[in-house]
Parts: structure tokens; sequence; C-alpha cells
């Protein structure tokens, strides 16, 4: 398991370093983002919008959460789509989860803490030509993120359920993770932080999905896109999307990618990322993870469009 947690913090860096563009496309700009969570260290992220965007425009915001070990950069791509379409939108790292720091990853509770604290941030501090329509907020989350977003947006899980799925599942990936890293004391107590404001969610091969329930996602009222890879092997099925799929109380939009594989939901790699980290860029029979990348922000977008733009 250390093998494996060694290897998804490597690729989390190789991610950050070959997806953070220094310049982003010459219709987008990229601004880095560095603010203060309480007494608690900086967050680190960034935030991109169009290009030529006029002072004082308001803008809709959709806020990204990476998965277990990545960072702010892991989907710059999607991000880049959707502020050519139109969008502000702002990521985070977050602190105590990512391929720096994994001391947090099982204090899962922390991130939509932090999500929230950025939004915040995006809606009250930030200072940028554009400003945030703060009655247009989306979120999108992969993995753990999609986890993250799916508890922001009203979600309330039960984490004495883990205990039971691993037990019955001890070789899965969040299983090996917890059995690796246990919670902190305390850590399963902590008080689930929701954010009204989100008013659409995009949730990608969700973590946790199993902890949840009906009455977990009783509160989730607002639109969700939901996707589920048919070929994932990190949170295989049916525990994790479409557990969620069974237990929103609206049907979600939901994109079951039968060829996909867990990591297909990020960029495709360079060379040199594909050397580092295997363990995310092995490429999924029978998948061009470029085509389907373009498909899937292209999906993502027309989403967004819908439930926050009106289009």
């Amino acid at each position: 398991m250390k093998r494996l947690l060694h290897l998804a913090r490597l690729a989390g860096l190789a991610l950050t370093l070959s997806t953070t563009p220094v310049l982003a496309q010459s219709d987008v700009t990229l601004e880095r983002l560095t603010f203060a969570d309480g007494a608690g260290p900086a967050i680190e992220g960034g935030v991109w919008y169009p290009q030529d965007v006029a002072a004082g425009t308001a803008l809709p915001l959709v806020v990204i959460s990476h998965g277990n070990g990545g960072s702010w950069s892991g989907h710059a791509a999607t991000a880049e789509a959707l502020a050519r379409a139109g969008f502000m939108v702002a990521a985070l790292t977050h602190t105590g989860d990512n391929y720096r720091d994994q001391s947090r990853a099982t204090d899962v509770a922390e991130r939509p803490r932090q999500l929230k604290v950025l939004i915040d941030h995006m809606v009250s501090t930030w200072k940028g030509p554009a400003v945030v329509d703060a009655g247009r907020i989306g979120a999108f989350g992969f993995s753990s993120g999609g986890f993250t977003v799916l508890v922001a947006a009203g979600g309330r899980p039960d984490l004495a359920r883990v205990l039971e799925h691993c037990q019955a599942n001890p070789g899965f990936y969040d299983c090996r993770l917890v059995a690796e890293q246990p919670p902190a004391a305390g850590a399963l107590q902590s008080p689930w932080v929701n954010d009204a404001r989100i008013r659409a969610v995009v949730a990608a091969a969700p973590a946790l999905g199993y902890t949840f329930g009906r009455d977990g996602l009783a509160a989730v009222t607002r639109p969700v896109q939901l996707w589920r890879a048919g070929a994932d092997r990190v949170l295989p099925h049916p525990f994790y999307a479409q557990a969620v799929h069974d237990s929103l109380p609206t049907p979600p939009e939901y994109h079951v990618v039968e060829a996909a594989g867990h990591f297909d939901f990020m960029p495709p790699c360079s060379p040199q990322l594909a050397s580092a980290a295997p363990f995310i860029c092995q490429p999924t029979p029978g998948l061009d993870r470029a085509v389907f990348q373009d498909d899937f922000n292209r999906q993502v977008v027309a989403f967004f469009q819908r439930t926050l733009v009106g289009q």
C-alpha cells in the first residue's frame, strides 16, 4: 500500500508540473491564488476566466475539487473549456490531501469545508477584473473531489459504513488507504459543511458513494451530472457512482462510459508523465483518452450552461 500511495503522490506532482500552463490558452487568463484559511495554513489554487472580460462583469463561478493526492491544476483542461464558455473557474489544492502532503487524506470532512472557504474567497475577497455572480455557482469534483462536491451541495455521509464496507472489501483502494492512514481521533465526528450557494454539481467517479444512502443525499436537490467509468478498477462498480445514482432524490444526468478507467477523467499524460506515473497513465484498452476528454469537457460545459446560465 505504501508503494501505491507513493505512486499516487508522484502522479499528483507530475500532473501539477505537466498541466499547469505557463500561460493559459490565448482566450483564457489564469491567475494563481493563495488565500487564508483561519488559523491553518494558507490554501493555494488558481482561477481561470475569459481573456477579454470587461471590468466588473458578473460571471457564473465553477469551483473544482481534485482527487486524492492531486492539486489545483489537475483539471486545467476542463477549467479552460469552462472559461472559454464564459465561466469563472476556481480550483484549490486541498490542505492535507495533495501530492506533497497526505497527512489528512482520510479526514474527508475537511474537504467540503475548504471548498466553502474557496467560494467565500471568490465571492468576497478575490480582486480580479470580473466579479462572481453569487446566484450562479456550480461545483465540479473528481474521485475524492466528487465526494467533496456532493457533501458541499447538501450531502451528509455516514462514515460508520466504511467499516462494514472495508471488512467485505479490504483490497479496495479506499480501504487500503484507511488501513494505512487511519483517521485522526475525532475525525469521524467532524461536522459536515454544506454550502447552499452551490446550484449545480458535476461528480466524476465519486469516492465513498456507499456512505450516503437515501437519507444522506436527501438534501441534494440541485441538478447533478454524474459520471461512472465502466472499467474503473480504483472505485469499482456498484459501490461508488452507482450508489450515488441510486440514492439521489432526483435522477441525475447519468453518463456511464463503459470503456473508461478511473483516471480517464483526467487529461492525457505526456510521455514523461507516463514514464513517471504509470499508475494514472496506463492506456485503457478501447478508449482514446484525448478524444474522450474533449467530449467530457463539452458535456460538462453544456451542463453548467443549462443549469447556471439557462442556455
